[in-house]
């Protein structure tokens, strides 16, 4: 039967504190008072905004990742195997490069229309919000998309046939140079593939960049859209108006592509090289991330290197007399604005192709990735080699 009284135990537990005959202890100090003004924690003891923005950003990524692997699933199931440099491979990338291009250069028209302006008349704007608040003051908030209808139709048959082709040049290259040559002087195996892929790449450009630069050159437009301009250009130069520009873009674009592609080939292998690990250790979206930082970077040196015959393309574009050869219209254009008026908008160009190249190469590489492929960076492999996986290590070594 329990006791009705305390036990020991119980009256030391209380009262030996008080105790003369007991050591004393420590006393505790009493907690602060807290202010009225405090939030009582005690009611909040698990909650923190920050962390559950954290934990809801971690949980709507991961939910895009699930479908965006689901969807790449499917897409890779219909498409089938795609074995590399097969010809379904090169259409993969061929598609992938329309994807990339067409619609970057469409989304910068007015930073490409200021450009191009200013070019041709370089006290026409003092600046870009200069010039945006000018064209929006006269044809409306449409009016900075003057040229967008050519640029998107022109750029993705360039981009189509650029990537789709450097792939292919790359590794018909590769294959005529050896395997040790291949490896050795790989560089020179990236410009030469780069290189002819643009050749036909602006065949391909140059009828829609004519139209676009008249547009953006002339005030008001000289046509309300890409097939009015082309209309109107063969109406009154024949079908070689659309091409009077050729020589002047190859000089342009050539050089622009071939350090586009050898400095971002050159600049992801030295990012991956200084990274700790192997490429095939990081995640897709970590190389998606190094495929942006690298075309930026890549594309600072293309503005700086191709932007003279930039100016001389909107210039022939616009300027141009009837019956002009090209060499005597580019003597005097030159005479007119020197050396220096070549350089007319290099600040713009650069902000520009460093956003176009770096995304280019992003959404270039996120569709390989989709479809299952590697992403772009390092030379071709030999021809002799056969399998599809000795292939895709010495692809991404």
């Amino acid at each position: 039967m329990p006791s009705l009284f305390p036990s020991a135990s119980a009256l030391s537990a209380t009262f030996a504190a008080s105790s003369p005959f007991h050591p004393p202890q420590q006393q505790q100090p009493a907690p602060a008072k807290r202010s009225p003004y405090a939030a009582r924690t005690e009611l909040y003891q698990s909650w923190d905004a920050l962390e559950d923005a954290k934990q809801k950003t971690a949980q709507i990524g991961n939910e895009v990742a699930k479908e965006y692997t689901k969807a790449s699933n499917v897409a890779q199931a219909k498409a089938g195997h795609i074995e590399l440099y097969s010809a379904k491979y090169y259409a993969a990338c061929t598609f992938g490069g329309l994807m990339a291009c067409g619609l970057t250069h469409w989304a910068v028209t007015p930073l490409d229309l200021v450009k191009c302006r200013r070019q041709v008349d370089s006290k026409l704007y003092t600046g870009n919000m200069d010039g945006w608040r000018k064209i929006i003051a006269a044809d409306g908030t449409r009016g900075i998309y003057t040229g967008g209808s050519p640029t998107f139709f022109g750029y993705s048959i360039q981009g189509a046939l650029k990537y789709g082709g450097y792939e292919f040049f790359k590794k018909f290259y590769s294959d005529l140079a050896g395997e040790e040559n291949a490896v050795q002087y790989k560089t020179y195996i990236y410009l030469a593939g780069s290189a002819s892929a643009e050749f036909f790449a602006d065949i391909g450009l140059c009828p829609l960049e004519a139209v676009k630069v008249r547009m953006q050159t002339t005030i008001p437009p000289f046509a309300t859209g890409t097939l009015n301009g082309i209309n109107k250009i063969v109406s009154t130069e024949g079908f070689g108006g659309l091409y009077k520009g050729l020589y002047p873009l190859w000089a342009r674009q050539i050089p622009y592509t071939m350090m586009k592609f050898a400095s971002f080939e050159t600049i992801v292998e030295m990012m991956y090289h200084r990274l700790p690990g192997q490429k095939s250790d990081y995640s897709k979206g970590a190389q998606t991330g190094v495929a942006f930082t690298g075309g930026y970077l890549a594309g600072i040196l293309c503005a700086i290197v191709s932007h003279p015959a930039d100016v001389m393309v909107s210039k022939l574009n616009s300027s141009r007399l009837p019956g002009e050869g090209s060499g005597a219209a580019i003597g005097r254009i030159y005479k007119d604005i020197g050396f220096g008026g070549l350089w007319n908008g290099l600040p713009v160009r650069i902000v520009m192709i460093g956003t176009l190249t770096g995304l280019q190469w992003m959404i270039y590489d996120s569709f390989k990735i989709f479809m299952g492929l590697p992403t772009t960076g390092g030379p071709a492999p030999p021809a002799k080699e056969s399998g599809v996986k000795e292939k895709v290590e010495a692809l991404v070594k």
